[in-house]
């Protein structure tokens, strides 16, 4: 996305981790970087 993430963006990913729908998940690495690590590479 060629720029930085704006503070609301990161929202959606923290009311998922915060709520119940995520209680069963552990150990994950959630990449929140606007599709950088999946065309640089990485």
């Amino acid at each position: 996305m060629k720029r930085f993430c704006e503070t609301e963006e990161l929202n959606g990913s923290i009311h998922y981790l915060c709520s119940n729908a995520s209680k069963f998940v552990t150990g994950i690495v959630v990449p929140i970087d606007g599709g950088f690590s999946a065309f640089s590479g990485v």
